[in-house]
């Protein structure tokens, strides 16, 4: 999967823009009620899914077996933009399911990220590491 940064941050910009044109919507409307639906726009959409991204171009090894790293994208962009639409929903509708889901959903993605990481640092040779190596 070599172009799986390339979606990261394609993921990532479209949370950037979704995440812009909800703050220039409630700036024009001088209400902010849903500050915190753009803020994880912001903070998950935008910074977090670019940061994955230009980690699994620093570290190509990281997607070299597409399995977990396409379960990880997956997992990651999924929930990035359905945590802040359940904000969305927790907010306006009092229905906070999605949000609690998709958390648990970004929480797992995150873990993921993170454990493919600490093998990578832990492995004598990272090119070598099974966890990392393609699949046959």
């Amino acid at each position: 999967m070599p172009r799986l940064p390339l979606f990261f941050i394609i993921a990532a910009a479209f949370g950037l823009l979704v995440g812009v044109c909800l703050g220039v919507l409630m700036g024009i409307q001088h209400d902010f009620h849903l500050a915190p639906v753009h803020a994880h726009l912001n903070l998950l959409g935008w910074t977090s899914l670019a940061l994955m991204g230009l980690t699994f171009r620093a570290y190509p090894q990281l997607h070299a077996n597409p399995v977990p790293a396409v379960a990880q994208f997956a997992l990651s962009t999924s929930s990035a933009f359905l945590f802040p639409f359940g904000i969305y929903l927790s907010i306006e509708h009092q229905a906070p399911a999605l949000a609690i889901a998709a958390s648990l959903v970004w929480l797992a993605g995150v873990a993921m990220f993170l454990a493919r990481l600490v093998l990578l640092a832990a492995a004598r040779s990272p090119r070598r590491h099974p966890a990392l190596l393609p699949a046959e």
